[in-house]
């Protein structure tokens, strides 16, 4: 039995369901002559840790009680007494990530999962790459920082995984080196990578007031808390330089030119939230609405899109066919259009359910 050990940074929705899929595929495990070796969990202000990360984990029942922890907006420091872990609090966190991975690097493989949605790891990880540890992201923001943390982290591709990075877990990231790997170039990638968006902009399109829908979007949980955080179009640019980056653009988020789909003037902090749902958005419906109709007039519909071509880098609204793979879109599915010189006239369409924005918070 090979037995893994497996660190987790970041137990809100993302991480909380990667745990329970973990107790879940047990016996599949089993069979593959695998065990995840739970050692350690974090939040954004503590850790719950296994005695002795060399011989011991946290077991299943531990794991479950965490999760319920942190759904209930709780802190890990609440497991203090229960079963046999270690609480450490915030000002020991980094420095405890780190002695871990340093015993455990190099002689085990160990798995340094960041499913946060935080800029405060990447100092970890990029360590964690050093000591031979395994890093595998759902969260997009070490692969959208600096470009020397980026090429740190990717220096050693056979010990970094990112698929759950861009489109809500499809694999778009295996098939891109797949394409690049044989041989064939890829000259360009247009798609819609936010479910949130990609909802909003299938159903104005039916008629509905723009500001109804991003409510009703915020009603079915598709949107953060403050939809702003998605339609700020940040998110989607994230994505779209991580696959840049893939391509071998060596470029910053700077370089990526984006749409928000509201002014500065309803911005966070200009305008609070509940005012913004109330008065702000059914003042952008007009606009929305006549974009509409314009794009309708030449058999286009409007899509929320990021586009990847040459030295193009654009996240926004785009006109594009009603018949294309993005036109056809509806609901919350992502959708990624991949042109290469094998597929040129028709693109490799990749097409899947997305969940609004794929990394919740960091808990």
């Amino acid at each position: 039995m090979k037995k893994i050990p497996l660190l987790l940074m970041g137990c809100g929705g993302v991480g909380r369901q990667l745990l329970h899929h973990i107790i879940a595929c047990r016996l599949l495990h089993s069979k593959l002559g695998v065990r995840l070796r739970v050692v350690g969990v974090c939040d954004s202000k503590s850790m719950v840790a296994a005695p002795d990360a060399f011989t011991t984990e946290l077991d299943d029942e531990l794991l479950l009680q965490v999760c319920k922890v942190k759904s209930s907006g709780s802190s890990l420091q609440n497991l203090n007494n229960f079963g046999e872990c270690k609480v450490f609090s915030s000002q020991d966190l980094a420095r405890k990530v780190t002695d871990i991975a340093t015993h455990l690097g190099k002689s085990t493989g160990m798995a340094l999962v960041d499913c946060s949605a935080s800029s405060e790891t990447i100092g970890v990880l990029s360590q964690a790459v050093d000591l031979g540890c395994c890093v595998v992201l759902a969260n997009k923001k070490p692969l959208t920082s600096s470009l020397e943390y980026y090429d740190k982290l990717v220096s050693q591709p056979r010990r970094i995984r990112h698929e759950s990075t861009v489109g809500a877990g499809l694999p778009v990231i295996a098939s891109i080196n797949r394409i690049l790997s044989s041989g064939d170039p890829i000259y360009r990638i247009v798609g819609s990578l936010s479910g949130t968006l990609g909802f909003v902009m299938s159903e104005v399109e039916s008629g509905k007031p723009f500001s109804q829908v991003v409510n009703a979007a915020k009603s079915l949980g598709y949107t953060e808390p403050d939809p702003r955080d998605d339609l700020s179009g940040m998110d989607v640019a994230r994505k779209a330089l991580i696959l840049a980056r893939l391509l071998g653009h060596h470029i910053n988020l700077d370089s990526v030119k984006i749409e928000s789909l509201y002014p500065v003037e309803m911005g966070p902090d200009v305008m609070p939230v509940e005012e913004f749902l109330v008065n702000g958005l059914p003042l952008l419906d007009k606009d929305i609405k006549n974009r509409i109709d314009k794009a309708s007039s030449s058999g286009n519909v409007l899509r929320y899109v990021c586009l990847i071509e040459n030295s193009r880098y654009e996240v926004g609204i785009q006109e594009l066919p009603r018949d294309s793979a993005l036109g056809r879109l509806r609901g919350s599915d992502n959708v990624l259009e991949i042109y290469s010189r094998c597929y040129k006239t028709q693109p490799l369409v990749i097409q899947g359910a997305g969940a609004g924005n794929d990394t919740t918070a960091a808990g």
